[in-house]
């Protein structure tokens, strides 16, 4: 009968093969988006992907819809791949690539509070969680029942990051340095403005047009825009980050925002955004964007 155990430090070995293959991962996320940041770096190359998403296979979102991975080798999750979390809604742990230049942007400090709404399962709050530090802590909100339960037992035994199941776009948290939103919105909430600390940032995903997405049965926002607003005292200074295409966030749309959202997409001028106020009297021909108590402006 032949002996199929394993070799002694076969697991030993298997660990070290994956540190590498997250190092490289990271380092070739940083590269691609030419950006020099060694905490985000690190994050990248020491939280593990497959801690969060669980047991694999897993459903890799491709051109033809969601595709599992041939086996539940973890070194599949080491992409720059979108990985359905409830593939059959369109909801994904989304592309890192996205999130490097966001969290470059946030510019998450040690000891900083941070609130990350939208938070899945909770891969990027961990990177957050690794920014923060011992000192800091990140409060993780997720409206999905599943995702926040998946998300509370990732973070059992974790000091530093809170799990709440509710809508991010109303529910009160305490006063936060750096609000990290992670669904499509039209409009940002006041709470999230309200909430920020003198001198926070806000990562605002505005998106508009929503489309449908091989493989699953919700729309997802086409295109958009995510913009870093900065708070200082009662002014808020705003600045383009990327563009963006995300699942909507639950309670942070309506129809008259979606309308003034998409008419401003079509005229374009969002890279030249450079305020957001807190009231919506202003020229026409200063605003981007604008609602009833808001705007976004170029002056």
């Amino acid at each position: 009968m032949e002996n199929h155990a394993k070799p002694e430090g076969f697991e030993m070995d298997r660990q070290q093969e994956l540190a590498v293959v997250r190092r490289v991962f990271a380092r070739r996320l940083m590269a691609a988006a030419g950006i020099t940041h060694p905490g985000i770096e690190a994050a990248f190359a020491t939280v593990e992907r497959e801690r969060y998403l669980g047991p694999g296979p897993w459903p890799i979102l491709r051109s033809v819809g969601y595709i599992p991975t041939p086996d539940d080798d973890p070194v599949h999750l080491y992409s720059d791949v979108l990985i359905g979390i409830i593939p059959e809604r369109g909801l994904n742990n989304g592309m890192p690539s996205y999130h490097v230049p966001l969290l470059a942007s946030a510019d998450i400090r040690a000891g900083d509070h941070v609130v990350h709404i939208g938070a899945g399962v909770g891969y990027y709050t961990a990177i957050m969680a690794r920014l923060v530090g011992p000192a800091g802590r990140v409060t993780a909100i997720e409206f999905e029942t599943g995702l926040a339960t998946r998300a509370a037992a990732n973070f059992s035994n974790a000091g530093n990051v809170q799990v709440l199941q509710g809508d991010g776009f109303s529910m009160f948290f305490d006063a936060a340095d750096v609000i990290y939103v992670n669904a499509g919105v039209t409009h940002p909430a006041d709470i999230w403005l309200d909430r920020l600390n003198d001198g926070g940032r806000l990562i605002l995903p505005l998106t508009a047009e929503r489309i449908w997405f091989p493989g699953c049965d919700m729309p997802i926002s086409h295109y958009g825009a995510v913009f870093r607003i900065e708070r200082n005292e009662d002014d808020y200074f705003a600045d383009w980050i990327s563009a963006v295409g995300l699942y909507p966030c639950d309670g942070g749309r309506d129809d008259a925002s979606e309308a003034a959202l998409d008419a401003a997409f079509q005229k374009g001028g969002w890279r030249a955004v450079t305020r957001l106020y807190r009231t919506g009297d202003l020229p026409d021909e200063r605003c981007w964007l604008r609602g009833s108590q808001w705007a976004l402006a170029y002056d």
